[in-house]
């Protein structure tokens, strides 16, 4: 019996690498801004087609194309799975009053003055205990919204401030996921890619403080709050919860699951069902009305439409819409990944630079051009890393400022990205209604102020030096022991033979 003839997979060129990328750009920039319909799942779905045809043509078989899809929709899972806990939290903790409490509460305690800032703040510490900023915007960041309208401050502006506080927390929690990946593929310790990142992390926070500060004071004052509209919803919270500082016990109860390093899913299934007893207890729900709150999202006519616009929501077929977009996203990203797309159009920026600030500033743009393109967070941080630690490890530098370079361009900027999956997700959950055509609402991208600042004065770093460690001996020992891979000098202006391609870890949770 004779074998089949192996075929000869070929890597593509970088005209025809980027023929899927620029196809499917144009494919989502008519269908958003042409047709005007924030629905950016069919183009996507036509770019992994378009990739797949490039694969054929450069020799892959149909099942590795779909293996290369489907890994990275299999490492995505964990995180899938997050965004079903939190449809089942948001559902569950409105029934149970947790989320009215924390709206109630707020309402009569902040100052619309320092609401944005403390806004940021609430969610940077939560996101820092959780190490999720996706449970954090679901939890906290809609209680948040649900407040900011009480004050009557543009929904866009609290949300904003609820992405620059929740991925900032993200960022720097060594419970994060992708905190973990981005050390771990550049071979660094958490704790230390932690601490490196401190010279952006604090100032861009600092920065995106006063500006909230100062907008609270000039735009957002105590006087322009209109104060009977916040007794309505008082109001009409008392009438319909039962009001009460113990019902914020499920919230207190994730936050300690997660500072005793309790993994995040079994953490918010946890406050799933601290939300269904309390609100069965405390709210008389009976728990089939649990069942459907957690499923379809809770229900109610309060009589004031702020109020009803925001209580409902939740529940698991509330995420669908987001999961399927993260899903053909994340399979489009896998496809340009496995065809060699993405490697040589990475190549191809290598090549062009040979300084450690040139390469520095690639991989921040490499990392926010990846989640542009493949719309996966986890693919912005894995595949910039591994492809380039060789080249920081030939010049000399600590791959720490490629750890950190990676974090800046992948985590903070997948929020801001509406087809990318952090930014589908906070489009979802906070119902900032883009697809229903409050197009409006996309100024929450540049009010959120710390996310894009860190990986801007990342950039200025690498061109000034500051704050860029070189290699220390110790870590050139553990590069030799590991045996990990360098550019040679010759190698150094077009890197294409340091390629690494060590497989992607796992993730836990966004």
């Amino acid at each position: 019996m004779e074998e089949k003839p192996k075929r000869v997979r070929q890597k593509p060129s970088l005209g025809l690498a980027l023929v899927p990328v620029v196809l499917t750009l144009i494919a989502i920039g008519v269908q958003i801004f042409y047709f005007g319909d924030f629905t950016p799942h069919i183009p996507l779905a036509i770019g992994l087609a378009i990739t797949s045809l490039v694969g054929v043509k450069l020799g892959f078989r149909w099942k590795r194309i779909e293996d290369g899809a489907f890994h990275v929709i299999n490492v995505s899972l964990p995180s899938v799975s997050v965004l079903i806990l939190v449809g089942m939290i948001i559902g569950v903790w409105i029934a149970s009053g947790t989320v009215p409490s924390l709206i109630y509460y707020g309402l009569l305690l902040l100052s619309p003055a320092f609401f944005l800032a403390a806004a940021m703040l609430i969610c940077a510490v939560v996101s820092v205990s959780l190490g999720t900023s996706w449970g954090t915007v679901g939890t906290v960041g809609l209680a948040l919204v649900g407040i900011g309208a009480g004050f009557e401050i543009p929904i866009y502006w609290t949300a904003g401030a609820v992405v620059s506080g929740a991925f900032f927390g993200d960022k720097v929690s060594p419970l994060s996921d992708t905190t973990n990946l981005a050390a771990a593929v550049t071979g660094n310790d958490v704790f230390s890619h932690i601490k490196n990142m401190m010279p952006t992390t604090i100032p861009a926070m600092l920065i995106a403080l006063a500006i909230y500060l100062v907008v609270g004071f000039t735009m957002i004052d105590d006087q322009a709050a209109s104060f009977e509209r916040i007794d309505a919803i008082t109001a009409s919270l008392d009438e319909h919860f039962t009001i009460s500082i113990w019902l914020l016990l499920p919230a207190v109860l994730v936050i300690g699951l997660a500072v005793k390093k309790m993994p995040p899913i079994p953490s918010l299934f946890a406050g799933v069902m601290a939300g269904a007893v309390t609100a069965m207890a405390v709210q008389g729900v009976g728990l089939h009305d649990i069942v459907t709150y957690a499923n379809y999202g809770y229900s109610i006519e309060t009589g004031v439409e702020a109020m009803d616009s925001l209580l409902n929501r939740g529940g698991i077929q509330s995420m669908m819409w987001t999961i399927s977009l993260i899903l053909i996203a994340l399979a489009f990203g896998g496809a340009l990944e496995k065809t060699g797309c993405l490697e040589t159009i990475i190549k191809a920026i290598m090549a062009k630079v040979r300084s450690f600030k040139g390469v520095q500033t690639s991989a921040i743009a490499t990392s926010f051009a990846t989640n542009l393109v493949a719309g996966d967070p986890y693919l912005s941080v894995a595949l910039p890393g591994r492809m380039y630690a060789p080249t920081y490890r030939g010049l000399g530098y600590s791959t720490l400022n490629l750890s950190r370079g990676v974090e800046e361009g992948g985590t903070l900027m997948s929020p801001l990205i509406p087809w990318n999956a952090g930014g589908a997700f906070v489009i979802s959950v906070l119902g900032l209604g883009i697809g229903e055509g409050n197009v409006e609402n996309l100024l929450y991208i540049p009010l959120a102020f710390a996310c894009w600042l860190s990986p801007l004065i990342g950039i200025i770093y690498a061109q000034t030096g500051l704050f860029s460690p070189k290699a220390t001996d110790e870590e050139r020992a553990l590069w030799d022991k590991q045996g990990e891979a360098i550019a040679s000098s010759e190698a150094l202006g077009a890197a294409a033979d340091a390629a690494v391609t060590s497989p992607t870890p796992a993730s836990s949770s966004s």
